[in-house]
């Protein structure tokens, strides 16, 4: 991603203002909503490392495959609770938009992953704790 680039998490930010120096390592998320934002955004650039730190040692798995087949279209935080500065829990609940990549002549296929998902601060950092499929 270039960092003067619209960020994809749709903040309104260029990628380098917003979810880019939380990438490179070089600032952590100050909300449970802005790690979700860049969680989406990793997964967008097929950053498993990132998502693996920013995920709690008690939930995270060993590895973390990334699907090939798919690019992730739009982000949309549906609703919020907790999670801000001075908090220790958070809540967002989100859409995600995304269509399959076609092969071979193939018809790309939409799909929506809606997920509530929970964070908590560990070390003075927040990170993803697990999710709530919605339908």
């Amino acid at each position: 991603m270039i960092d003067s680039e619209r960020c994809p998490c749709l903040s309104g930010e260029t990628y380098g203002a917003c979810c880019g120096p939380m990438h490179a390592g070089a600032k952590t998320a100050p909300t449970a909503e802005r790690l979700m934002r860049s969680r989406y955004s990793a997964f967008l650039a097929g950053d498993a490392a990132y998502l693996l730190k920013t995920w709690h040692p008690a939930t995270r798995p060993e590895e973390l495959v990334m699907e090939d087949g798919l690019r992730w279209l739009r982000l949309d935080i549906l609703d919020t609770v907790g999670g801000s500065l001075f908090e220790t829990e958070g809540v967002v609940e989100f859409r995600a938009l995304y269509s399959s990549i076609p092969e071979d002549g193939e018809p790309a296929e939409r799909g929506m992953l809606h997920e509530r998902s929970r964070f908590i601060k560990l070390d003075g950092e927040w990170v993803y704790m697990d999710g709530e499929i919605r339908s």
